[in-house]
Parts: structure tokens; C-alpha cells; sequence
């Protein structure tokens, strides 16, 4: 494999083209068991039917991990809102069709997400008291047990839109878990709110709760719960916003 062409720089890994595949190169922070953990839940979704790039080898190049996978020729969503701003309405409906769609698939191997969820919490002790962190598990374990695919961290960047066939492809499995559609759309609407884009995150939120008849109250009782989950990364600049949204007993 090649790894001369570059095509995403992310936080601790980058990727490359090579011909038909795409090479996933992992820093050495990442564990062994992450980098496994994530090409198990690519193979797991890719076998529901989804749309998404085909998983082709684990391996390690120049002694760092990489996940290849079939390499789809076209642009991400998100490059085509900023391109196209006049569609942007029409795009982020696609958006959401494209997300209820993945919230109608089964993957009964798949993590609980609210497993993850009470782990994630548990962890956020450099940040959250222990009291708020009790009445986190206890918010968590009210809220209703669902087994929907579950993206984990769905937004217009992780969707390529294919030049041959116009079809969406969903990529970046990682955080991927079987669990409540509501609490993948409030993560969805966290990841547009710390991208500095409220006016999305409204115009998401409404067509979500439009499209799948689900009270927008509801949704927004996951937002702690996912607020407190993202306060694990340790990012600085995004602390403050994060304890605002996790201190919130009940969105109104």
C-alpha cells in the first residue's frame, strides 16, 4: 500500500488513497483493542446493509495499525452544503432521511449504548461531581432501551454522496452501538452545537423530530447524558459549554 496520497487529516490518525482502497493509519496512541473494537463494528454494520465502504484488511504498515476499506469516489455531504449553500435546507433533509434510514437496521452484536453511556460517565470524574454523575445513571437508566443502529457520531462530514451512483455511503463506524434513535440524534445536535453552527443544529433538530414524529422534549432529555459522554475527551475549549448542558436536570 501506498500511503503518498493523503485525503483526511483527523485528531491522531490520517487517511490515505491508494488506487480503490482507503488506508486508515492510527497514531500510537491508539490500543490495539480500539482499533479492533472499530473495524468489528464496521464489519457488523456492513453486513445489516447499510450503505457504507466495504471493510477490507486490518494491518499494520511501517508499525502503526490500519483499518483498509474500499476506497468511494465522490463528496462528503458536508462539502456540498458549503459548496452549495442555497440547497442547504434541501441537504440537511437528505441529511436526516439518511440517519432514519440507519436507525430502521438490527445489529443484535453490536455494544448497548447504554452500557457505553454508564461507562462513559463513570470515567468523567475529572469533570463531573459524584453527585451529578449519580443522577446521570439514574436519568440513564429511566430513559427507554432501544436496539436501533446507533452511528454514534453522525454528521454531513461522515456521509460521502457517491459520483457514480449518487448514492450516501456512511463511514467512521467507531462509536457505533445498538440503542434509542433519540439519543443518536441529540448526540447529532451536540456535534452541530460545538461546531459553533446553532442555526443547523435547530433546522436538524426540527426535521428530525418532524421526520420521525418524535417530541422534541424527548430528544433533549439525552443531552446531558451525551454532554457528559463527549466531556471525556478532555478538550479544554469545549468544558465549559459541556458542564452547562450537563447540569441541566430537565430542557424544557
Amino acid at each position: 500500500m501506498k500511503l503518498d496520497k493523503v485525503i483526511a487529516v483527523r485528531a491522531n490518525k490520517t487517511v490515505y488513497r491508494d488506487d480503490d482502497y482507503s488506508i486508515k493509519v492510527f497514531d500510537e496512541l491508539y490500543s490495539k483493542s480500539d482499533i479492533l473494537n472499530e473495524a468489528l463494528n464496521q464489519a457488523r454494520v456492513e453486513e445489516t446493509g447499510i450503505l457504507m465502504p466495504k471493510l477490507v484488511e486490518v494491518t499494520h504498515i511501517d508499525g502503526k495499525w490500519a483499518i483498509i476499506n474500499e476506497f468511494i469516489e465522490g463528496k462528503t455531504l458536508s462539502q456540498i452544503m458549503d459548496e452549495e449553500p442555497a440547497r442547504f435546507e434541501e441537504l440537511m433533509e437528505k441529511f436526516v432521511d439518511i440517519q432514519l434510514n440507519v436507525h430502521t437496521h438490527r445489529s443484535p452484536l453490536l455494544t448497548q449504548w447504554k452500557d457505553k453511556m454508564h461507562r462513559k460517565i463513570s470515567a468523567s470524574h475529572a469533570s463531573i461531581d459524584p453527585t451529578t454523575r449519580y443522577d446521570l445513571h439514574m436519568r440513564l437508566d429511566s430513559l427507554p432501551t432501544h436496539n436501533k443502529v446507533c452511528h454514534g457520531d453522525f454528521n454531513p462530514s461522515n456521509i460521502i454522496i457517491s459520483d457514480k451512483d449518487g448514492e450516501p455511503y456512511v463511514i467512521d463506524w467507531a462509536h457505533a452501538t445498538q440503542g434509542n434513535a433519540s439519543a443518536d440524534a441529540a448526540r447529532t445536535y451536540l456535534l452541530f452545537r460545538l461546531a459553533e453552527d446553532a442555526k443547523a443544529a435547530e433546522l436538524y433538530l426540527d426535521l428530525f423530530c418532524k421526520k420521525s414524529d418524535t417530541a422534541k422534549q424527548y430528544v433533549q432529555r439525552w443531552l446531558p447524558i451525551v454532554a457528559a459522554s463527549q466531556s471525556v475527551k478532555g478538550r479544554t475549549e469545549e468544558q465549559e459549554f459541556l458542564m452547562k448542558w450537563v447540569s441541566v436536570v430537565d430542557y424544557q
